[in-house]
């Protein structure tokens, strides 16, 4: 191959393009050349032809009323609480999800033999999940990369606990029903999480949460699967659909335990 040159006004120069120029790029750090291609533009009314599912960042709790699925942002740079009144299906669904999503999931129960397929499917040990008795749960280093769920599930009147929520680890109370300790948790919560509960227990959430008086008459007719998520203002039914894989492990969506 010929290698051409040009003469500038410091003398010979090398064509960029030949082999000799390529190595002189090289050499100075440019890096390798790669393919050239025609660039992709849209015109302006093109671009409204573009769908990009474009969605928040977290665990896919269920979808909404209308089918859309619900993000759950369980891996925060700040303090998270979440207070869950419901049944233990769909807590373990919420550890399988989150540890799928590269959290570390840490359980604090009460009834550890109730989490022992959830920690096999998931994998024990620190890059998985860990189950630990109540009041037993060491510290767990939380971080931006190394991001951590805590899931208390110790029955109706869960002590204060030695893990708490802090930045990129979030604890989920798991709340069976309505206890005299929920009033507090409820406070304490930025999010909280409605299964179907009685009539009593529906009218006391409603004054709690500000429920309209149609989510209050709703909760007692609540299916199995489906939760009322509450954030300030901001209520939102969500159905849990388990994945072929959830049923084989976990079984269909149910209430009770």
């Amino acid at each position: 191959m010929a290698v051409t040159t040009s003469t500038g006004p410091t003398g010979p120069q090398t064509d960029p393009q030949s082999a000799t120029g390529l190595r002189e790029r090289l050499r100075a750090g440019f890096g390798l050349l790669g393919p050239r291609h025609p660039r992709h533009t849209l015109s302006l009314s093109q671009v409204d032809a573009l769908a990009l599912p474009v969605g928040d960042d977290g665990v896919v709790v269920g979808v909404d009323a209308g089918g859309r699925p619900a993000v759950l942002g369980v891996n925060r740079p700040t303090p998270f609480d979440i207070l869950f009144i419901g049944g233990l299906w769909t807590a373990q669904v919420m550890a399988l999800r989150a540890a799928a999503t590269g959290a570390r999931v840490t359980v604090e129960t009460g009834r550890p033999g109730h989490w022992a397929q959830v920690v096999q499917a998931v994998g024990g040990g620190q890059s998985g999940m860990t189950v630990h008795d109540v009041g037993r749960v060491p510290p767990q280093g939380a971080s931006a990369m190394s991001p951590v769920l805590v899931i208390r599930d110790c029955g109706m009147r869960p002590p204060r606990g030695r893990v708490t929520s802090a930045p990129w680890q979030s604890v989920f109370t798991l709340l069976p029903y309505l206890s005299p300790v929920a009033p507090r948790l409820m406070r304490q919560a930025r999010l909280t999480g409605i299964q179907r509960v009685s009539p009593d227990e529906a009218r006391e959430l409603g004054r709690a949460v500000a429920l309209s008086a149609t989510e209050v008459e709703s909760l007692p007719t609540l299916p199995d699967g489906m939760t009322l998520w509450c954030a300030d203002r901001d209520h939102q039914y969500v159905m849990t659909q388990p994945t072929d894989a959830e049923t084989g492990l976990l079984g269909a969506p149910r209430r009770m335990d």
